[in-house]
């Protein structure tokens, strides 16, 4: 289903330059655009190129105001707004495939023949559930989510609306989701975290209760293969607008706050506290009852010491133990040179 430009350009809140009533349906690279796609451009000298591709329009800067060869879309910020259009647009065509197939009755749930929804588990209209999937006893589904092929919802769940459950997802009791939640295939929320408590006599390990909750706030994605555990006695908390990669691992008690961006491969320890707008590079790891204060950036392979806190707004850390960038970066280049004098 395509989208007028007028129509894209009001959504987006981008300036119209050239044919509003030109329709695209998708987006593409420069390289691979067809007539029916957008495409971007955030620096001028690639501007050129986008104009002569195969697309249909162009999302561009301020830079790109009068030039001509294709209709555009004038943004400060054209990548932003390259994501935006095609969030619409996307939205846009998965609304009208719900709407093709709900022509008899449009708010009625959607359940395959081989999914098992028990009796007590409440769906709101225009749930969607795939093949083989399982819905326990008093789960409770909002308003158009859809629960992909051989996921399991385990009994008490409570989900918003709009959510996206790709297939092979797993959400033990006691987990509670909030609108417009993704999760991507395979990951686990709600498993018990690793807590144990060891009897000096025998040597033996006795299982700590894991009797807490997991909280994801609206608009969190969850990468695949991610795993997140509920509280041992109270809860995991995910805030609003925290985007989680694939293989990540969150242990049980940790508290993310909103807008947190976490890389691949990070793994957290139990009881961490990350605070708002904190970014965690790819395979960091931070030990149990440490603290990320709000906006600091952690780089790739950095490592935070149990008990530690990181502050400092908009500052880069790096290493382990991690430090200021520049700090690590000479620390560095003394040992290189120390290391050329031997």
């Amino acid at each position: 289903m395509k989208r007028s430009l007028q129509e894209i350009a009001q959504t987006v809140e981008a300036r119209l330059q050239g044919d509003g009533s030109l329709q695209v349906g998708g987006v593409a690279s420069i390289g691979s655009a067809s007539k029916n796609d957008l495409v971007f451009v955030e620096e001028e000298k690639y501007l050129s190129r986008a104009l002569q591709s195969g697309a249909g329009a162009v999302i561009a800067g301020e830079f790109a105001t009068g030039s001509t060869g294709k209709a555009l879309l004038i943004s400060r910020q054209p990548k932003l707004t390259f994501a935006r259009a095609a969030r619409f647009l996307q939205d846009g065509n998965r609304n009208d495939n719900d709407n093709d197939n709900d022509n008899d009755n449009q708010q009625e749930a959607r359940i395959h023949p081989s999914a098992v929804v028990k009796p007590s588990a409440r769906l709101a209209p225009r749930v969607v559930v795939d093949e083989h999937a399982v819905i326990s006893e008093d789960a409770e589904i909002g308003e158009g989510a859809r629960i992909g092929t051989g996921c399991v919802i385990g009994r008490g769940v409570k989900m918003g609306r709009a959510c996206e459950i790709y297939p092979n997802v797993t959400i033990y009791s006691g987990t509670t989701l909030g609108e417009r939640v993704t999760v991507h295939a395979g990951a686990v929320l709600g498993s018990d975290g690793f807590g144990y408590v060891r009897d000096p006599k025998s040597g033996r390990y006795e299982k700590f209760p894991q009797a807490g909750k997991l909280v994801i706030e609206d608009d969190v994605e969850i990468g695949a293969n991610t795993t997140i555990d509920r509280g041992a006695l109270d809860e995991t908390r995910i805030g609003q607008g925290t985007k989680i990669d694939n293989l990540v691992h969150i242990g049980h008690n940790c508290r993310i706050g909103q807008n947190v961006v976490i890389a691949a491969q990070t793994g957290l320890s139990g009881s961490i506290v990350i605070e708002n707008d904190v970014v965690l590079g790819g395979q960091v790891g931070i030990g149990e009852h440490a603290r990320i204060e709000e906006g600091v950036m952690l780089g790739g392979q950095g490592g935070v010491l149990p008990n530690k806190v990181l502050r400092g707004k908009g500052i880069a850390f790096w290493g382990t133990p991690a430090q200021p960038v520049r700090q690590y970066l000479k620390q560095l280049a003394a040992l290189a040179r120390l290391g050329k004098k031997r």
